[in-house]
């Protein structure tokens, strides 16, 4: 079999979007690429098929990653940061539609995409600047902080843990999936009567050789209500355990009690307990949707006078 009996790269747009979903609204590259390939019958037989050229690189590889490029060329995926792709309102309106009908529409997505290339190409050069992906990426986090406004170092938090809880526990799980994602995380969401309380399980990079098998749970508690006690730590850890679990995290928008954290290290696996204060910390870290901007003290620098 020569390249021409191959797939072109449009049929692995769709199926590119599908992954991203699957792996819980984000995804690293190689994670959407071994998912897509999952999926492809005889995939074995077409992988050895190569170019005289480049004989070490797949073909079927390359028209994957070309369909995930393109995906987000469309505007179905972005990627907020490098490697990592995220769906987007256009990737879930073309997931909601009847098989036949999205593979239209991703067509004619794709038609219209390649038709206006040069337009864009001159466009990013200089003559309009389009939405940063950070920008992007505000939406999904969805912190509602006005730029031009005064916010105070507590307000913001509370501001962004109240937007957090806005979203619907799908979405709140799916945003925790993609904050440790963005952390080097490889996760899979995982869910369902036979998944117990895990919501994701993958590995966690100790070093570049070492890696440990770690289990998530999230919860979208109200960030002012009752805090998360021992009882819960206690039976996510055997949940986690029963995964082959190394490590856990356990994330709220809440608080966890003192018991609580006393059993996440008293037992294992050991359980890291990420409360509402410190999913702030990581979002500002990340400046996931939030980004502080700098303020100039006058006053400290009287000293000088």
């Amino acid at each position: 079999m020569d390249p021409s009996g191959l797939p072109r790269y449009t049929a692995f747009i769709l199926p590119s979007v599908r992954a991203v979903e699957a792996l819980g609204g984000s995804a690293k590259a190689s994670e959407i690429r071994d998912h897509v390939l999952e999926g492809v019958d005889d995939a074995d037989l077409l992988l050895t098929v190569t170019r005289p050229n480049r004989p070490d690189a797949p073909v079927l590889i390359e028209r994957i990653d070309w369909g995930r490029s393109y995906a987000k060329l469309i505007g179905a995926l972005e990627t907020p940061s490098r490697g990592l792709y995220l769906l987007t309102a256009l990737g879930k309106e073309l997931l909601a539609l009847p098989l036949a009908e999205a593979e239209a529409r991703v067509i004619e997505l794709d038609r219209d995409y390649r038709r206006t290339r040069p337009a864009r190409t001159r466009q990013s050069a200089g003559v309009q600047v389009p939405p940063s992906e950070d920008d992007a990426v505000a939406a999904v986090a969805g912190a509602d902080l006005e730029e031009s406004g005064e916010i105070g170092a507590a307000d913001w938090v509370q501001v962004l843990l109240g937007r957090l809880h806005r979203l619907s526990p799908t979405g709140f799980e799916e945003f925790v999936l993609f904050l440790l994602r963005r952390y080097g995380l490889e996760l899979r969401r995982v869910g369902g009567s036979g998944d117990e309380g895990i919501d994701g399980i993958g590995t966690a990079p100790l070093s570049p050789v070492l890696s440990s098998r770690v289990a998530v749970q999230v919860k979208r508690y109200d960030p002012d209500g009752r805090p998360i006690g021992r009882d819960v730590v206690a039976l996510f850890q055997r949940d986690a355990q029963a995964k082959g679990a190394e490590r856990a995290i356990l994330v709220t928008l809440g608080r966890f009690t003192d018991a609580a954290r006393k059993a996440a290290t008293a037992f294992t696996p050991t359980v890291d307990l990420i409360d509402g204060t410190r999913i702030a910390e990581l979002v500002l870290d990340q400046e996931i949707g939030v980004r502080m901007a700098p303020k100039v003290n006058e006053s400290w620098f009287d000293r000088f006078d």
